[in-house]
């Protein structure tokens, strides 16, 4: 038991799963550090420090970004932030599954919007680690109009980021995942490589069937997408605790966690045998072990979120250092 598991976490885990979210990140922003070099690589032409990235939806509109590095992060993606400003599904939308190490979430893309996000990351600065920023799109935006949406958000962010995540796999935006079939998809992708030379991957559902898996890796391929992350939260509940099953049952949204872990492994490791485009693994992933599943399953970088909340700190670099040594 470290500091975090055996002080702050329980003070944290006082709190409800929100409020807690945003203390942590108000105590972070004060955070420095430069990046930790252990097991560098180069992925869709970027050169990452170490291999261990943090996922979009711990830090949507940038308010901590010196802290990460810091923390041991390889890269720091941020997002999902849509062209519009929006608030987001009515609160409560964030629940702990505590004996499951999961979460259940239907933030609904709350955020400050993409002209925001432009003008934080421009008085920034460079970072220490590759950004990634994942676009999504906006609620009051329809279906039909959402290639506009995307494009406008990419112009203004394109300019600072190291990648571009395209999310169109959330599950608590309505419709958002019909962009995810090959017609739309096409259009989608088709439209903002057109805008960009910057990498552009694609996040996917873990709910997505083979045959539909295969469909986006044709499209991405046909159409020079560099890579996909793997993947989104879930709506399913396999694999929750007993004494998490109420709660699971209870409240919509998407789960992310440890029950998350096995099907993102089996995405990852299809994804990799598709193609040749590079995958960021996430899902699941609580620690060395898990890292390790994900890389044996084809993964070139891997992220946290939900493992760092119940782990703390110490998981982002026990982490790196496994990765490394298995390089090595």
């Amino acid at each position: 038991m470290d500091w975090y598991t055996g002080v702050a976490r329980p003070l944290l885990f006082r709190r409800d799963a929100e409020s807690a979210h945003l203390l942590a990140l108000r105590s972070l922003r004060l955070l420095r550090g430069r990046a930790l070099e252990c097991g560098p690589r180069e992925v869709f032409g970027v050169r990452f420090p170490n291999p261990v990235g943090l996922a979009a939806g711990m830090d949507k509109d940038g308010h901590a970004l010196r802290a990460w590095p810091a923390l041991g992060f390889g890269f720091v993606e941020v997002g999902t932030v849509t062209r519009h400003p929006q608030p987001g599904n009515e609160r409560p939308r964030m629940f702990r599954l505590r004996e499951s190490a999961a979460v259940i979430n239907r933030m609904g893309f709350n955020n400050a919007g993409a002209a925001a996000l432009a003008a934080r990351l421009a008085r920034l600065g460079p970072l220490p680690v590759p950004l990634g920023i994942s676009l999504g799109k906006s609620k009051v935006t329809p279906l039909e109009e959402a290639v506009a949406d995307y494009v406008h958000s990419l112009r203004l962010l394109a300019p600072y980021a190291a990648y571009v995540a395209v999310n169109v796999s959330s599950p608590n935006t309505p419709g958002l995942r019909a962009l995810q079939d090959r017609a739309a998809l096409d259009e989608l992708l088709a439209a903002l490589r057109a805008e960009t030379d910057r990498p552009i991957l694609v996040k996917v559902a873990p709910d997505l069937t083979e045959a539909a898996l295969g469909e986006v890796c044709q499209v991405a391929a046909d159409r020079g997408i560099d890579g996909f992350i793997a993947t989104n939260t879930t709506v399913a509940r396999s694999g929750v605790a007993q004494s998490d099953r109420e709660t699971a049952e209870r409240e919509a949204g998407g789960l992310s966690g440890l029950p998350l872990h096995s099907r993102s492994v089996e995405v990852v490791k299809f994804l990799t045998t598709q193609g040749e485009l590079p995958v960021i693994g996430v899902g699941g992933i609580d620690g060395p072990e898990a890292a390790l599943r994900m890389v044996d399953a084809g993964a070139a970088l891997v992220q946290l979120y939900t493992g760092f909340v119940y782990g703390g700190p110490s998981v982002v670099r026990r982490t790196v250092r496994a990765l490394s040594a298995r390089e090595e």
